[in-house]
């Protein structure tokens, strides 16, 4: 049986219904987030309420997640805590996205129909930075000591095989 939030449902009915669902749905879930995460562990969490604003089938969106990016200066695991707060008008023709006041995003759903779980993944990955990256310092090297002196002569005992191969090649020539 499929879970609530996969199935396509009519905006405008939602809407109309001034329908209101409290999701839990599993990171794992979404196809186009988890390439973009470390691991797809936990799920993401809040309300999605509809309502009827100037025309338009509108979504007011509460989520909270806690993602796991992967650092792109050090490739290090990072949270990325998530708690956005939006409405969406979801559009069935892209067409009128202009007639949509500013302060409301827009979405496509195609032929009125969308899925919740296509709402959400929208909104998550618009919460994703465009470089994750970790506070400056968290993913700094460690501070590299000096050698003590008997090891920087060990360090310098190094074999160079070819080290006199020119010489060698100018004497046979």
């Amino acid at each position: 049986m499929s879970e609530p939030w996969s199935k396509l449902r009519d905006v405008d009915l939602l809407a109309d219904g001034r329908a209101e669902f409290a999701i839990d749905i599993p990171l794992a879930s979404f196809p186009r987030l988890t390439p973009k995460l470390a691991r797809a562990e936990g799920s993401a969490r809040g309300t999605l309420r509809f309502t009827r604003e100037f025309g338009f089938a509108v979504a007011d969106v509460a989520l909270d997640a806690l993602l796991e990016l992967v650092c792109q200066r050090c490739l290090g695991p990072m949270d990325w805590p998530v708690a956005a707060r939006t409405r969406v008008a979801l559009l069935a023709d892209p067409d009128t996205a202009d007639r949509v006041p500013e302060e409301i995003e827009t979405m496509h759903a195609p032929a009125g129909r969308t899925r919740l779980l296509d709402i959400v993944e929208e909104e998550l990955l618009l919460s994703l930075p465009v470089v994750a990256l970790h506070e400056r310092g968290a993913c700094d090297p460690p501070e590299r000591e000096m050698p003590e002196p008997e090891e920087r002569e060990a360090q310098q005992d190094v074999q160079r095989p070819f080290e006199r191969l020119g010489e060698l090649l100018k004497r046979d020539q």
